[in-house]
């Protein structure tokens, strides 16, 4: 991504969001953000895009072996989800009280 501006996600940790494309493409399924990574655009999502890692073994893991985890997917590939009606909806930001705030646009509860 451009280091010129930040950019500027509305998905933040501990949202909820559906994955909207991808092998892990499901609607329904609500699902929590672990982490975003602004620099590269891109979330980590749990129970999403699971890779295998074989690891040595080292101090803290004596064993080694193959260890199963999520990986990162692009952030343009996950919608937020509206708890209310029950469906993943767009986003716009507006100002309360001086103070920056999600509003779903379908129903139009602050996140």
């Amino acid at each position: 991504m451009s280091t010129r501006f930040k950019p500027k996600f509305n998905i933040k940790k501990g949202d909820t969001v559906v994955v909207i494309a991808g092998d892990d493409k499901d609607l329904k399924k609500p699902r929590k953000v672990l982490q975003v990574i602004l620099d590269k655009g891109r979330v980590l999502v749990e129970g999403v895009n699971i890779v295998t890692k074989h690891t040595k073994p080292s101090a803290q893991n004596t064993k080694g072996g193959i260890v199963k985890k999520e990986a990162p997917i692009h952030i343009s590939n996950v919608m937020l989800w509206d708890a209310k009606k029950h469906t993943p909806t767009k986003v716009k930001r507006t100002r309360e009280n001086g103070k920056l705030v999600r509003i779903s646009k379908k129903s139009g509860e602050v996140i």
